[in-house]
């Protein structure tokens, strides 16, 4: 090829692109930069050259990070900082008006990532506003929603648009976080977000009639799912959190959230009664406030849950007219006492309570718990807490916030020594707001004399920076803090059943309701704790007996616990040097996070969707992902052997195992939990959960069926967990088997020609340079890809073929582009630009979705190399990839 002659005066822009093209076809990335830098410097007007170039780019379709168009401009940008003289004030105005709008023009071509270089290049925030916006209105009639928003907000011009129009196709097409860029730093247009997605929480609101003002966009049921009330009033909860925005503005979400809440209560209360009457009422009476709405509501489902005594007396103390009661409850309205409607409020109850004690009893008095609620009351707390050499108990409780998605503010902190127990009073605005208790607090976690204990203490430090900001700003110095959450994953993993002191043997798994700190404490000092009180209103003053004698349990447990293993540490499967498991824990998690950064950085946004991202812990915390299950011993499983049911709270780990070719039904986020154990019994599947849906779906189904893992956990990571429990060997072979959208395992194979043929006549495409391919329909009686692709298909098979069913191109309707079971193939997923170098596509015949092979498969094989089984009929080329990828 003919290098550029540096002589010249100019030189022809096409020719220019041809050049560079060549290079970049041929990867001489080594002189591809030098080129480029001759070749700009040679260009009679770089500005407009610059536009020919990209009007004539053979690869200038959105989304493609490493196209040759889009490499021009960032090489372009980079060129015009070391020649400042080229800029739109050397050129006539005239001139410069017409660059900029043909460069407004080609928005729709540039993908949003580098918009900005545009924007800089051809200075469009000086156009005129008027001018930017019409070419905005262009983008969204065109449909490029998310490229109109990114102008606009780049170019600062918010305030003039829409926030319904220009956010509502986002928000269908699951880009919330380009939506909350646009209202970042308006006030009025955040409030505006936030109203206009509470109004989809109301009563009324329809689904459907919404979905006709956007059919384009609204063309399945997983699209309206997005818009479901139930995820609506999620994301109107976290942005009112995070703008700021008053209650007031969102009626509906606070409203939808109440009733919530109360059908949770009523659970709570009547069908796993778990809790106690008097706390029920107590979160009852805060929720339904003075909502004459949510009075009459509390009453009926009363009814529904069959008691019309309780349902007469709320209706009694909310004074409900008749004509809106339930049937029934009038009549027994007449049977009550009027002076039997309400408690009487006195807490006349015994701090010890009656035998047999078949819970772990508080061992001191009530006058060894002291209350401080002042702030000139700290001292007696300090006095006892920084002896050297004490132990200190730590537990905290904060009140019930049930549906809410941050950390909350703590109401009592529980510190517990061998023979007193301090509860400080943090409702208490004084001693809250007081200086010194923050700064004991913080003295109290960095002094390395002090021996503190606590369970879970993760969740304890964010309340901590949720009630006092400023350990956000400056975070504690943690010295001398021992979790029992570590103690305890070591001793199940150790496999230890006995107990030191207990009866009867424990082990998680088997039989037990326990969970958490009560299981610990049943394990080692044969009684669990009493966690009635666990959801009551901690901010009601004054705390009831049963409450102050739960929260001095709570923090005192750990002592008697601490103790008891030190005794005899080898009797729980424990090292003699307890304060090493922690240790050990905290950097083994360095370790872990510090091998993985490699991995992130390569990676980036490209992993699979769903896979959550794990926060350093603040006191150096880790979860085991399996709750002590012991791994299975069974025999090996393929992939299609395995069938699994996915909690909605484990969508991402669902998302992996159909990676690898597992059979899995992922719940949606607006069903229930109890569809899980529906589907495992209808169809014989495993549950995969977490949290406490896990001992309900247990009950529910065989011993080994249900599975809870720690959500806090990578995808990844519970993915490669679950395989290995099971033990199920998945291959190279099994890779993308299925597919990631709907779990089909069907494929149709298209050739690159019949692909263009079809993109052409829906009209996604448009440059008549493409090669005009007849469209072909290979019909064959058989399914077996060998068979029925042709020439070039069958020699690009994907390497997951032999797992694959494969469908010929007869079962589709050529008229309508549909499957037998209706769906259509997503042609508009498809760039155009990915036509020269993909020569097959693979078409999901269950929901249209289009694949084809990229990177993804290395990536996968880079994450799952550990389980992933290769025989020897695998082929050498299936190796290499692994060694290849293990080298990314």
């Amino acid at each position: 090829m003919a290098s550029f002659a540096p002589e010249a005066v100019g030189i022809d822009p096409g020719l220019l692109r041809h050049q560079l093209h060549e290079l970049w076809t041929a990867k001489q990335l080594e002189t591809l930069h030098l080129e480029a830098y001759k070749g700009f410097s040679n260009l009679a007007d770089p500005l407009e050259a610059l536009l020919t170039i990209l009007e004539k780019c053979p690869v200038k379709q959105k989304g493609l990070r490493h196209a040759f168009g889009l490499w021009i401009i960032k090489e372009f940008h980079q060129w015009m900082k070391d020649n400042p003289q080229v800029t739109l004030a050397s050129l006539p105005a005239e001139h410069a008006l017409a660059l900029q709008d043909q460069a407004l023009n080609m928005i729709s071509d540039i993908p949003p990532n580098v918009m900005e270089n545009l924007v800089n290049i051809y200075q469009l925030g000086s156009v005129d506003a008027t001018v930017v916006l019409s070419h905005i209105n262009r983008l969204q009639a065109l449909k490029y929603y998310k490229e109109a928003a990114v102008l606009a907000t780049k170019l600062k011009l918010q305030n003039e648009l829409n926030v319904e129009e220009i956010c509502t196709p986002l928000i269908l097409q699951d880009n919330l976080g380009l939506v909350e860029s646009f209202v970042t730093g308006h006030p009025q247009l955040q409030e505006q977000l936030v109203k206009l997605l509470d109004s989809w929480c109301h009563p009324l609101f329809s689904a459907e009639d919404f979905s006709m003002q956007y059919p384009h966009l609204c063309t399945s049921k997983q699209q309206l799912d997005k818009i479901h009330p139930k995820i609506i009033a999620k994301h109107v909860t976290r942005l009112k959190e995070k703008f700021n925005i008053d209650e007031a503005l969102c009626p509906n979400t606070l409203n939808k959230r109440r009733r919530q809440t109360l059908s949770f209560l009523m659970f709570k209360r009547f069908e796993e009664k778990s809790i106690s009457e008097e706390i029920w009422e107590e979160h009852v009476e805060l929720i339904v406030a003075d909502d004459p709405e949510l009075h009459v509501q509390l009453v009926f489902m009363l009814t529904k849950h069959g008691n019309f005594v309780e349902a007469s007396r709320w209706s009694l103390r909310y004074c409900i007219p008749r004509d809106k009661l339930p049937f029934g409850v009038w009549e027994t309205q007449q049977a009550l006492q009027a002076d039997g409607r309400q408690n009487d409020g006195n807490n006349t109850e015994e701090w010890v309570p009656p035998k047999p004690h078949k819970f772990y009893q508080f061992p001191l008095t009530r006058e060894s718990v002291l209350f401080i609620d002042k702030p000139e009351d700290l001292w007696r707390c300090q006095d006892a807490v920084f002896k050297k050499g004490s132990i200190v108990g730590v537990d905290m409780e904060w009140q019930p916030k049930f549906g809410c998605i941050s950390s909350q503010n703590i109401a009592v902190i529980q510190l517990a020594v061998l023979d007193q127990v301090f509860l400080l009073d943090l409702c208490d605005l004084n001693l809250w707001k007081h200086p010194g208790t923050s700064c004991f607090i913080r003295k109290l976690f960095g002094d390395q004399n002090v021996l503190k204990l606590g369970y879970g203490m993760t969740n304890d430090c964010k309340c901590l920076m949720a009630t006092w900001p400023e350990f956000a700003d400056d975070p504690l110095i943690m010295k001398g803090v021992v979790d029992l959450l570590n103690i305890h994953q070591k001793m199940q993993r150790s496999g230890v059943r006995g107990t030191a002191t207990g009866p009867k043997e424990v082990l998680v798994g088997e039989g037990s309701a326990e969970k958490g700190l009560s299981l610990l404490v049943q394990q080692v000092l044969g009684k669990p704790l009493n966690k009635t009180e666990q959801l009551s209103n901690w901010e009601r003053r004054p705390l009831r007996t049963s409450q102050i004698r739960y929260a001095a349990a709570d923090a005192y447990c750990l002592l008697d616990v601490y103790l008891a293993l030190s005794r005899d540490p080898a009797h729980f499967g424990l090292p003699a040097d307890l304060l090493s498991i922690s240790a050990s824990q905290s950097e083994n998690s360095r370790e872990r996070k510090q091998k993985e950064k490699p991995t992130k950085q390569t990676h980036g946004k490209a992993e699979c969707q769903g896979a959550q991202a794990i926060s350093p812990s603040p006191c150096g915390v880790e979860k085991d992902l399996l709750c002590g299950e012991k791994a299975s011993v069974g025999p090996a499983l393929t992939p299609q052997q395995f069938r699994v049911v996915c909690d909605n709270m484990l969508q991402g780990l669902g998302r992996y195992l159909r990676c690898l070719g597992v059979d899995v039904v992922m719940l949606k986020n607006t069903d229930d939990h109890r569809e899980a154990a529906k589907l495992a019994q209808i169809e014989g599947r495993i549950i995969l959960t977490c949290g406490q849906p896990y001992q309900s779906l247990r009950s529910q189904v065989g011993e080994g069926r249900c599975l809870s893992l720690d959500c806090s956990e990578k995808a990844r990571d519970q993915a490669t967990r679950v395989l290995r429990y099971f033990n199920v060997q998945p291959t190279l072979h099994d890779i993308f088997s299925r597919c990631q959208a709907c779990n089909n395992d069907q494929y149709m194979a298209l050739p690159r020609e019949d692909m263009t043929r079809m993109l052409r006549q829906r009209g996604f495409i448009k440059d008549q340079d493409t090669e005009n391919t007849e469209f072909t329909s290979h019909q064959e009686e058989e399914e077996d890809p060998g068979d029925f692709l042709t020439s070039s298909v069958a020699s690009e098979a994907p390497r997951y073929a032999p797992k694959c069913r494969w469908a010929p191109l007869s079962v589709l309707d050529l008229d309508t582009l549909t499957f037998p079971g209706g769906a259509s193939i997503q042609l508009h997923t498809v760039p155009p630009g990915l036509l020269p170098r993909i020569s097959v596509f693979y078409i999901c015949t269950s929901c249209g979705k289009v694949f084809w092979e990229g990177t993804h498969f290395d990536r996968v094989l880079t994450q799952f190399q550990e389980v992933l089984h290769i025989n020897d009929e695998d082929s050498s080329s299936d190796t290499a990839a692994i060694k290849g990828a293990q080298q990314c």
